[in-house]
């Protein structure tokens, strides 16, 4: 049960030192009552509260991690059913499936189309995290460990789809110290599976043919001492694992049930059965409707661009604009004496404006300072994209490097050029178009 924040405040030192950003100890213990701050981040809270309030006060949902290095990820610690009431905090991430029923031909076509999607957006890398390898009916231990080792080739996190304990365990062999997720435990062999999965200190995936069965299995995991655990929530169809990965979120956070506390694993190789319409249109719905891993047949950038995108939009903070980091950019193998641009730092004008300043194919250096996130009107409306902050941005990062003297502006701030050029003496201010569709025009009669 969820503690309160006098609870809480009872716990606290009461030193009212301010060191974790609140004004006093029961403001902070408000916060951490509400989920928005975590207890952690007292300074001065002893070892014995820190024990007794950790799991208390902890997210209902656990947060599970896989892969190492670059290709960690986290999962799970989320606090909400609706990106409206908070955020929500960790991306699923998209898996290609392999098979011991493949061929060799078809393995490695498809270990080779994988690292093709692979490229930035808004400065997060959009990439196939993972690698789904699946040991049918048929397959022996060789067989399977040599797919398993094959696909560990790639660099990416793998999660394996074995319910063989042996099998799993000389799999393992070759790859655990990549943590990847066992995803095989059920029912029938969840204690031999457990052993293995403890063993070798990865993951382990738990399924049921229902929920009852899934919660049960879930819970006599849990007694064997092991909470390191997601939740295979597909079902026969569609509608079966819609209701499943849903319920199994609701129970978590709405009715606070820890057992089901766990990011989940949707396959959707299963449900779409080769219909690749029908696969992205899965995605696109389990990646809003709570999937954490989301199995795939394949991923091509036809079907990566709007899935990415997707995710993108809904897994980032509504209080945060999305925004670029301050910087010159040059563009177009722009060097020192290269013309100067400049717009503000909302990522859809950065991305709008770079893409046509590319595409006019004229060296220059695109200048962002901070503008809080905004669009060019609106952060000149508020005083964050004025005469000061652009001219003191100027002075301090791009005069020491860049030989030109030329700056353009948006079109729609140029009531700003007056105010540049007595601000930027030896600067030739010019305003350019209101649209970006307009700068590669505008860019080559400059040139012309």
């Amino acid at each position: 049960m969820a503690l309160n924040g006098i609870q809480i405040f009872k716990l606290t030192p009461k030193k009212n030192c301010k060191e974790c950003g609140c004004p006093t100890c029961m403001a902070f213990s408000m916060k951490v009552a509400q989920g928005a701050m975590q207890i952690e981040q007292c300074p001065h809270m002893s070892d014995e509260a820190l024990a007794s309030l950790s799991e208390a006060t902890a997210p209902p949902m656990k947060t599970i991690k896989i892969g190492t290095g670059d290709a960690e990820f986290t999962l799970g610690g989320e606090t909400v059913l609706f990106r409206h009431e908070k955020t929500f905090v960790s991306k699923p991430r998209y898996a290609v499936s392999l098979c011991t029923c493949m061929d060799d031909a078809e393995v490695d076509a498809k270990l080779a189309a994988i690292p093709h999607v692979d490229y930035d957006r808004i400065g997060e890398r959009m990439h196939v995290e993972l690698v789904y390898v699946n040991c049918d009916a048929d397959a022996d231990a060789a067989k399977y460990t040599a797919l398993v080792e094959k696909a560990k080739g790639l660099g990416r996190t793998l999660v394996l789809g074995c319910t063989d304990p042996e099998i799993a365990k000389a799999a393992l062999e070759v790859c655990k110290d990549g943590k990847p997720v066992l995803n095989g435990a059920n029912a029938s062999n969840y204690e031999a599976m457990n052993a293995v999965a403890t063993e070798a200190g990865v993951v382990l995936g738990v399924s049921g043919k229902d929920l009852n069965e899934l919660y049960d299995t879930v819970a006599a995991l849990e007694k064997l001492g092991n909470k390191n655990l997601v939740l295979d929530t597909t079902g026969a169809d569609i509608k079966e694992t819609f209701a499943n990965t849903v319920q199994v979120r609701r129970a978590a956070l709405k009715d606070q049930d820890r057992t089901f506390g766990y990011p989940s694993i949707v396959n959707l190789v299963k449900l779409a059965k080769g219909d690749k319409h029908l696969q992205a249109a899965l995605a696109s719905m389990f990646t809003m409707k709570y999937g954490s891993i989301i199995v795939m047949e394949q991923m091509t950038y036809a079907e990566a661009l709007p899935l990415f995108g997707l995710r993108q939009n809904v897994y980032t903070d509504p209080q945060k604009p999305m925004k670029v980091e301050p910087g010159i950019y040059p563009l177009n193998g722009a060097d020192e004496n290269s013309l100067v641009v400049t717009t503000v730092d909302f990522a859809l004008t950065y991305f709008v404006v770079s893409g046509e300043l590319e595409r006019s194919g004229v060296p220059l250096n695109l200048v962002i300072n901070d503008a809080g996130g905004l669009s060019v009107l609106t952060s000149w409306a508020a005083g964050k994209f004025s005469g000061n902050s652009i001219s003191e941005y100027i002075k301090e990062n791009v005069e020491p490097k860049v030989k030109c003297r030329r700056l353009v502006i948006p079109g729609k701030v140029a009531v700003l050029k007056g105010d540049l050029e007595a601000k930027l003496p030896g600067w030739e201010i010019i305003v350019g178009p209101r649209e970006a569709v307009q700068l590669v025009k505008f860019l080559k009669d400059m040139q012309a």
